[in-house]
This record gives C-alpha cells, sequence and structure tokens, in this order.
C-alpha cells in the first residue's frame, strides 16, 4: 500500500497551473480595466471570471487533477468586485448616496484596485474558514478516502491551502497599501506616474513576485519528492498493473482485532493501531468468493460472517481500488484467543478513545473508516432521510457499538447519510436552501 502516499507529477503540475491561471485573472482584470474604457471594467470582470469559470469546468472532470479550491475562490473573488462595482455606480446614478470618483466607472479616475483588493480579502477569508463546509471540499473528502491526506499524498491539500493564505496575505497587504496611500497620499487632481505605480501596478508586481516564489517552491517540491522516491510519473501510471487493495476489520462481540505494530502507508515510521488483515490482489473489479476465503486463511476461522464495508476506487487513475470488509464472529473475543495473524483484541471504547484523542497513533485508513463508520451510524440515529431530527432535543447525543454495527441493515457504501451529517435541519434556512438545492438540481438535470 506504499503506493498511495505518492504523489502523481501531473498533479504537482496542476498546483502551479491552477496558481498560475488564479494569478493570471488577477492581472487581466486589473490591467484590462485600465488599458479600456473604465466603463467596461465590470465587463472585463465578468468575462475573466468567464475564462476561468470554463477553466474550472474541464479541470473538475480531469484525470488527475490537484485542488480546484484556489481558482473557485478567484473566481468568486472576481464576480463579487464586478457586481459590487455595478451595485455602487447604480446606487450613485439613482441619487441614493455620493461617492467618490474613484469608484464610479463613468468618470475619471476609476481605481478598481480601491474595490478589488479589499473585496477579494473578505472573500478570500469567508472561502478559507469555510473550506471544510464548501461543496468541492467535500466531494474531495470523499473520493479521496482512498489514499488520504498524510504524509506525501497530504501535500495537495496543504499546499492548496497554502495557496489561499498566500492570497489571504497577499490582497490584505495591497488593500492596506492602496488604502492608507488613497487616505493620505492621494491627491484629487489628476493620476500621476506615483499614483498610477500605487493603484495599478504595485498589484501587478505583486502578483507576479508570487508567482516566481511559487514556481520556484514547487521545482524544488518536485526535486524532493522525486530524490525520496514519492513521485509517480504518468508512464509509471499506464505501465502500472490494475490492483485491488483490501482491509478486512475482524469483531467479535464489541471488541475489534487489531495489532499496534502496523506502519502508515500514507506517513512516518511510527508504529500505529490499525488492522493487521489487507491483502493486495493483482486484479480490477469484483473479487467474488475469493473474499471469504482470503480472510478464512488469514485469520483461520471458517464460521465468520463476512459484510462488505464500502470501496472506493482511485481518483487519480482509476485502475487501483480498495475495499473494507468487516468479518463479523460469532460470540465473545474470548472465544478466539489467538488468531493465525499476530495482533490483540481491542475494545471498541478504547478505539474510540485512540480515534478521539490520540489519531495520529492510528493508521490514517483506519481513522478515515472510523469517521465514516461514526458518521453514518449517528447521523441515522438522530435524522431521518429528509434531514430532520428524529427528536426534539437538540442536545441528544448517541452512541453506538459493534453488536449494532452486525444488526444494522445501513448501506454504508451509499454517500446519503454522509451529505445529511453535513446538511440537515440543524443548518440555519435549511427548508429554503434544500428548496434552492432541488430547483437547481432539475435545472442541471435539464441541461445535462
Amino acid at each position: 500500500m506504499r503506493d498511495f502516499g505518492k504523489i502523481n507529477s501531473n498533479q504537482l503540475y496542476g498546483l502551479w497551473k491552477n496558481l498560475t491561471v488564479c494569478l493570471l485573472a488577477v492581472i487581466s482584470t486589473l490591467v484590462f480595466s485600465k488599458i479600456l474604457p473604465y466603463y467596461l471594467s465590470p465587463v472585463v470582470a465578468l468575462l475573466v471570471a468567464s475564462g476561468l469559470y470554463m477553466y474550472i469546468y474541464n479541470e473538475k472532470f480531469a484525470t488527475s487533477r490537484s485542488c480546484i479550491l484556489p481558482p473557485i475562490t478567484i473566481l468568486y473573488c472576481i464576480v463579487a468586485y464586478a457586481f459590487l462595482t455595478i451595485i455602487l455606480n447604480l446606487m450613485h446614478v439613482w441619487g441614493l448616496f455620493e461617492m467618490p470618483h474613484e469608484f464610479i466607472f463613468f468618470t475619471d479616475p476609476f481605481i478598481p484596485a480601491l474595490i478589488l483588493n479589499p473585496v477579494s480579502f473578505i472573500v478570500l477569508l469567508v472561502m478559507y474558514l469555510q473550506k471544510r463546509k464548501l461543496r468541492p471540499c467535500i466531494e474531495c473528502r470523499s473520493n479521496r478516502s482512498f489514499g488520504g491526506h498524510r504524509g506525501a499524498a497530504g501535500l495537495l491539500k496543504a499546499e492548496a491551502h497554502l495557496q489561499m493564505k498566500n492570497f489571504i496575505l497577499l490582497s490584505g497587504v495591497l488593500s492596506l497599501a492602496v488604502w492608507l496611500y488613497y487616505q493620505f497620499s492621494y491627491i484629487n487632481v489628476n493620476i500621476n506616474g506615483r499614483d498610477d505605480y500605487i493603484f495599478t501596478w504595485l498589484s501587478v508586481i505583486g502578483v507576479f513576485l508570487d508567482e516566481l516564489y511559487f514556481s520556484w517552491r514547487y521545482y524544488n517540491l518536485y526535486l524532493d519528492l522525486k530524490e525520496s522516491d514519492e513521485l509517480i510519473t504518468p508512464e509509471e501510471l499506464r505501465d502500472m498493473t490494475a490492483k485491488t487493495y483490501i482491509r478486512f476489520y475482524v469483531v467479535a462481540g464489541d471488541k475489534m482485532y487489531l495489532t499496534d505494530h502496523a506502519v502508515d502507508s500514507n506517513g512516518g515510521k511510527a508504529e500505529v493501531w490499525d488492522t493487521p488483515f489487507f491483502t493486495k490482489q493483482t486484479m480490477n473489479g469484483r473479487l467474488g468468493d475469493d473474499v471469504k476465503s482470503i480472510i478464512k486463511r488469514m485469520t483461520g476461522v471458517d464460521d465468520g460472517e463476512l459484510r462488505f464495508f464500502y470501496g472506493r476506487r482511485s481518483p487519480d487513475d482509476n485502475k487501483h481500488s480498495l475495499l473494507r470488509y468487516f468479518y463479523f464472529l460469532d460470540g465473545d473475543a474470548s472465544d478466539y484467543p489467538e488468531l493465525d495473524t499476530p495482533g490483540e483484541w481491542v475494545s471498541f471504547d478504547k478505539v474510540k478513545y485512540i480515534y478521539s484523542n490520540q489519531p495520529n497513533k492510528m493508521a490514517e485508513f483506519a481513522v478515515y473508516d472510523i469517521t465514516r463508520l461514526a458518521t453514518i451510524m449517528l447521523t441515522e440515529k438522530i435524522f431521518d432521510e429528509n434531514g430532520f431530527r428524529k427528536s426534539g432535543i437538540r442536545s441528544y447525543m448517541p452512541t453506538f457499538n459493534l453488536l449494532e454495527v452486525r444488526k444494522s441493515k445501513i448501506d454504508f457504501q451509499d454517500d446519503k447519510w454522509i451529505e445529511i451529517s453535513l446538511f440537515n435541519s440543524d443548518t440555519p434556512l435549511y427548508k429554503l436552501k434544500k428548496w434552492w438545492r432541488s430547483k437547481n438540481r432539475k435545472s442541471r438535470k435539464k441541461l445535462g
């Protein structure tokens, strides 16, 4: 399972490409707003946003795409700037209040940076703080349950978030510089060379230096990953044989069979808690009855109940599959003092304690799997299929054990309960938002 921690070189290139497209979008908005007549500034911004939207749409379906959150955020920044500019000008035209000439694109001079920089700072900050709740991030977490986020595989997520923080810092510094100059040094007569430099070219230079820094950064990352054998090329992916990885969770009563001497495939050499039952098959598709024969051989117990947990295909090459199964044994753990694979019976209460308080001592795949299991089990107890609470007591916090998991008829492969856990009646304006989502879903179906 060592291959899971490797990064596709195309994904590393995608990090740089996404950043470059974002910065080019910002530069284009500023420069073309200066070159063209001022009243075309909102049009320029919306055209740039349209191009960025098409780029994001194409990237969304790319085979080895990197995180698309930075381009989405910059898209929102540019759209917000365009509509805020239009709204401010309409309010001025309607006589609702007077605006300085620098904010009106019908007059000379109009200074886009006074609006674009602070709007970008606010949008970026909000998006960064809400990133775990955003739809692209939710979909990514669901798909990436194949590979993980520690070690090399976690670099993609970490770098995307670094880009976001960098955008926040850059827009914040430029906003401060532009507004301080506007308030204390700018003379409202005409735009001289210094004014032009501060209001336009300072932002362009800042963005350009940002591009140089990240180009240098990603080139060095590429060299480091290649040297440490944590990089996989598209050619290696094409030549790679399709494999199916299988993880088994052996359960007896309310105990799970684990080992604390496992090595996490996604990070470091420290020993961690994990199931000792995993295997690799050089094949693709369904394994059928072979799965039960594998776990029988690994445990030495023939009469257990095998149940499919959930599985995923690799989102990067679509060749590898990772399947999870439960193998429930009748009776208690004391009936099976030793299994053929080294390990020990651990109470589920202890598993939950390690998961909650010491997750770094647990293999990342185990953390992912327990997160999915707990989320689905608890959400099904709290909410109905429409997302409404079964109990009026909002403080109700249920628990569950492995005996309930065995009795449960829930389809753990289905993401329905995961989605309900993220969007339910506890969400402000839930009914209105649900209605809006259903309308959008119907519109997309008609377009499709």
